[in-house]
């Protein structure tokens, strides 16, 4: 008479869980990666605001509105490319306004604010995620980044 182990059965079982196992932790890993990233570009964008409000509260009076507008949309564009977001920031992005309305030259402003407008990001652009509903893969599009800094004028 010849007994079975048991063994016989059970062949395939840990590659099949080892399978499951590895897609979840690669969707997990995924996942990190790509909210990862979204907070990333939301720092940068934040930290080139800030670098636009101090650089906007310090500005000339005189010149606050035709030439300080303008050079602050330059250094916050400039500064959130450096730190490589994708897609560009561009100065259409920037929005800076002096007490909520339009700086005009000669009047300093009690408050100053800089703000990206209109910029968003696709989630998944890099690792798409896996619907299984649609058996497909997918990213969420359009996910605004809407930073903003506001600063007293002290010039």
């Amino acid at each position: 008479m010849h007994v079975k182990s048991g063994r016989c059965g059970q062949s395939g079982v840990a590659a099949v869980e080892l399978a499951f196992l590895l897609i979840l932790l690669m969707l997990m890993a995924a996942g990190t990666f790509e909210f990862g990233r979204a907070f990333w570009y939301y720092n940068a964008l934040a930290k080139a605001t800030r670098d636009g409000a101090r650089a906007m509260s310090v500005a000339p009076k005189a010149t606050i509105s035709s030439v300080a507008v303008g050079a602050t949309q330059t250094l916050v564009v400039d500064a959130a490319n450096g730190a490589n977001v994708d897609p560009l920031l561009i100065t259409a992005n920037v929005d800076v306004t002096c007490d909520g309305g339009a700086c005009v030259d000669g009047t300093a402003p009690a408050d100053v604010r800089v703000a990206i407008t209109g910029y968003s990001i696709d989630i998944g652009g890099i690792f798409p995620f896996f619907n299984p509903s649609t058996a497909g893969v997918h990213s969420i599009s359009g996910v605004s980044l809407t930073p903003h800094t506001v600063m007293r004028y002290m010039n």
